[in-house]
């Protein structure tokens, strides 16, 4: 079984704050500016920033700085190890459901192929 703790645990420990969270589910839209991401927040720039920091450092997030503009994006791959341990976690019972949900759709697929 692979290990995965600690990436893991950087993610859980980054998405355990909402504003976070709020961040990460606005990058699933797009990448935004600095001063977009932040409009919605009741807090000073800096500590903003901390925030966006966490995200980068557990490698949820990428930023990119083009002259004074600095744009951060979702980083693709970035909760892959924590879906993969997710998956681990799941129950027997949960495991044989999902093979079974695979074979009844390839069986639906197999009767509809002429």
């Amino acid at each position: 079984m692979p290990n995965y703790s600690d990436d893991v645990a950087s993610v859980l420990r980054a998405l355990a704050d909402p504003t976070r969270r709020a961040l990460v589910e606005r990058l699933a839209r797009a990448p935004g500016t600095v001063t977009e991401l932040a409009e919605p927040f009741d807090m000073a720039l800096p500590s903003f920033l901390q925030h966006l920091g966490v995200l980068e450092a557990a490698g949820i997030i990428t930023t990119q700085k083009v002259g004074r503009v600095r744009t951060a994006s979702l980083r693709p791959g970035a909760f892959d190890a924590l879906h993969l341990w997710l998956g681990e976690q799941r129950t027997p019972a949960e495991r044989q459901a999902d093979r079974l949900g695979v074979h009844l759709a390839r069986s639906a697929l197999t009767k509809e192929a002429p």
